[in-house]
């Protein structure tokens, strides 16, 4: 095995990297000083945040593809110029929620998108790049889960599930390269207040701001804060579950609105 590279400025891919915690990881990893690669479907969104993190100094390098798209990642991971082939910290953050009805009247081809996205996308970027990192005896995986993961609430189901896969297989892999110093971690986001909502209710604005009514929710800076942070423990440190609640959250399904 070899020995670990001690690195100043990492390099992060970080998957949704658009909106919400994917963009706000983007900006935290980038004004700690890493080099970021950004990955999502909208190009010219990418574009646009890839010249404002540039124009503060930031270097970034943009990929625009689905992460249910098995063929077209392996295309671009395997394309990487030789000075980002390195990764040193993946962000699975690539997620949504659809819908909220019970399991027994759920759309199946919004169960299959979040299947796609949330299980098996990760689980595509995971292949894709914890190779090198064990070949370098060096990296850190972060995957977004949930605090749905932990539990099932009303009208979550395939959702919770997806939530509860990602707990599983970052446990999964922390087994798997616990024979190098490659750590794993898994943040669990109770209620943050992002285009989240708005996803799941495919653009009921007035809906989805129910979602955060009477309480003061977590924003995707406080979880982008906390990726950060475990990127840059110290190496033999390793924080393998982190659970981030809003205040008045004590769970999935029990939130105190004043």
């Amino acid at each position: 095995m070899k020995e670990i590279n001690r690195k100043v400025n990492k390099v992060v891919l970080i998957t949704g990297a658009t909106s919400g915690i994917g963009l706000a990881c983007a900006r935290k990893f980038a004004e700690n000083g890493d080099r970021v690669i950004l990955t999502g479907r909208n190009e010219s969104r990418l574009s646009d945040i890839e010249k404002d993190l540039e124009g503060k100094g930031s270097k970034v390098l943009t990929l625009a593809f689905d992460v249910r798209d098995r063929e077209k990642a392996a295309e671009y991971i395997e394309k990487l110029p030789a000075e980002w082939q390195e990764i040193d910290v993946l962000v699975n953050n690539a997620g949504l929620a659809l819908g909220l009805e019970p399991e027994f009247e759920g759309d199946l081809d919004d169960w299959e998108t979040m299947i796609d996205t949330n299980i098996k996308g990760l689980l595509t970027m995971t292949r894709l790049v914890v190779p090198g990192m064990v070949q370098r005896n060096r990296g850190h995986i972060i995957n977004v889960g949930s605090v749905a993961g932990d539990a099932a609430y009303a009208g979550g189901n395939v959702y919770c599930a997806t939530k509860a896969a990602v707990k599983a297989l970052s446990d999964g892999l922390r087994i798997d390269v616990a024979n190098t110093a490659i750590r794993v971690t898994n943040l669990k986001p109770g209620l943050v207040e992002t285009n989240f909502s708005n996803i799941r209710f495919r653009g009921d604005n007035d809906r989805a701001a129910n979602v955060y009514k009477g309480i003061k929710p977590l924003t995707g800076d406080d979880i982008a804060d906390v990726a950060v942070y475990a990127a840059n423990a110290p190496e033999h440190v390793q924080i393998a579950e982190v659970l981030i609640l809003a205040t008045h959250q004590a769970s999935g399904s029990v939130i105190v609105r004043k």
